[in-house]
């Protein structure tokens, strides 16, 4: 493809994304295909020659299109948001355009800066502590997911830890992203030796006395606690674990605290949000969120943030001949491979520095509040309806909710709020999801999508109410 050739197509692509994303409102929210179908539509076998670009974009629409749940449209509340925005797709396709794989300061300078600028950026606009910023001995760095930064994390607490592999325990909650769980089997991490914590069953909340009394029983039979999740934000009803509390057990012991802020820690944008980071300042190890869920900035961009950068280096530092250069070796530069699992890395940072610059503070505040208003407004519909019941706890943009079903027992109330769920995101006029508190499934109202309005959450209750009473 010639750049003349280059040039013609991207404008057809561009076009086509703009068209996409001004025509979101008019398809089923969620993808109508059976399985299998959009494979057996395509070729079994590549193409013998080269074909043109125009029937990539006409097999796109004719065979793909219809294969897709449409995570941008107004409707989309089923799970946290994966924000796109011009500004971050046009960073994307600059990303994509220059080609850095940027493990190496060497291997792109720009690639690397930029990066340390833009996440210290993020920190102050979050009001995070200065120990975090890369001008200290932490500092930040854009990971894949938060998945990712959960296993980073891990690694660094566990090369601070030192001791017997086998002897080291870590500590999680119900309500903690299985991503922890999935990081102890990588790392090693005896089944047996991952602990649960109760949760308060009011709140969902982690429970620090229950930790407190299973770190000390493992303390006293030789264990080594290595690291213990916080989260603020959890991904079934956006519950905050108490993270001072649980901070000052982390410190009489010298575990490892890291905070699990995926979802909600980008609200603390806004100054009347920051009570969420109550704690962190003065106890966190780590600390991840992701723009890509909730501020503007498309998959993949999760930040991981930690007051100390040695352990993590420690454990995930290898420098082989070929990788031998003389800024590595003058130790003046970061080399971002030694802050993740893989060794390349694409030049993410261009996407959050165009999504930054274009909404700046202002903007992103607005973003974050616009949301947290209609979720309040929608939780408003459910509380003023007798035959439902508000989950409380709804700060951010998600509301839980669930229908009462008098006269049925719990579990047949929790399969007849299924089969809602159900009927509800076959209709494709939205898309809801579920999650379970100690006893009862909630449906799950996520507000996030960029063009979601007051319009369309006032549709999503007409919808639920509705197909409610043609079941009760």
């Amino acid at each position: 493809m010639t750049p003349d050739e280059f040039r013609r197509h991207g404008r057809q692509v561009v076009d086509w994304i703009a068209d996409y994303l001004e025509s979101l409102e008019s398809r089923p929210v969620r993808s109508q295909v059976r399985p299998g179908e959009v494979r057996a539509a395509l070729p079994s076998a590549p193409p013998e020659r080269g074909e043109p670009y125009e029937q990539v974009l006409a097999d796109l629409d004719r065979v793909l299109l219809p294969g897709i749940t449409h995570w941008q449209h107004p409707s989309f509340f089923a799970y946290f948001p994966a924000n796109a925005s011009g500004p971050a797709i046009l960073g994307d396709l600059l990303s994509s355009g220059l080609g850095v794989q940027g493990m190496l300061w060497a291997t792109s300078p720009a690639c690397t800066e930029l990066e340390t600028v833009v996440v210290d950026w993020l920190a102050r606009l979050l009001d995070l502590p200065a120990a975090l910023r890369t001008d200290s001995a932490g500092g930040g760095v854009i990971q894949d997911t938060a998945s990712s930064a959960s296993l980073v994390a891990l690694l660094a607490a566990g090369s601070r830890a030192g001791g017997e592999l086998a002897r080291r325990t870590v500590y999680t909650s119900s309500q903690t992203h299985s991503s922890l769980e999935k990081a102890c089997r990588i790392a090693g991490i005896a089944p047996g030796n991952l602990r649960v914590v109760d949760v308060d069953p009011r709140t969902l909340a982690l429970d620090p006395e229950h930790l407190r009394s299973l770190v000390s029983a493992d303390v006293a039979q030789g264990a080594v606690p290595t690291l213990v999740c916080a989260t603020i934000g959890t991904t079934g009803t956006t519950a905050i674990d108490p993270v001072r509390r649980i901070g000052e057990i982390c410190r009489e012991h010298g575990g490892w605290l890291h905070v699990d802020a995926a979802y909600a820690g980008v609200s603390a944008v806004c100054p009347e949000l920051r009570w969420i980071n109550d704690g962190v300042a003065d106890y966190a190890d780590s600390y991840v969120t992701n723009p890509h869920k909730w501020l503007l900035t498309n998959f993949d961009c999760s930040v991981l943030w930690l007051r100390d950068r040695r352990p993590m280096i420690e454990a995930l530092s290898i420098l082989p001949e070929y990788l031998r250069n003389a800024a590595t070796l003058s130790g003046q530069v970061i080399d971002y491979r030694d802050w993740q699992i893989p060794l390349g890395r694409r030049f993410r940072a261009l996407k959050l520095w165009s999504v930054i610059r274009w909404y700046g503070a202002e903007g992103l505040r607005e973003h974050i509040r616009g949301h947290i208003r209609l979720a309040d407004e929608f939780a408003g519909l459910v509380a003023a309806d007798e035959e439902f019941v508000l989950w409380e706890h709804h700060p951010f943009g998600l509301v839980c909710f669930r229908p009462r079903w008098p006269g049925l027992p719990i579990q047949d109330a929790n399969e007849a709020t299924i089969a809602l769920l159900e009927r509800l995101n076959d209709s494709g006029e939205l898309y809801l999801s579920h999650t379970k508190d100690t006893e009862h499934v909630l449906l799950r109202l996520a507000v996030g999508a960029p063009s979601t309005g007051r319009e369309h959450v006032h549709a999503a209750w007409r919808v639920i109410r509705d197909t409610y009473a043609a079941m009760a």
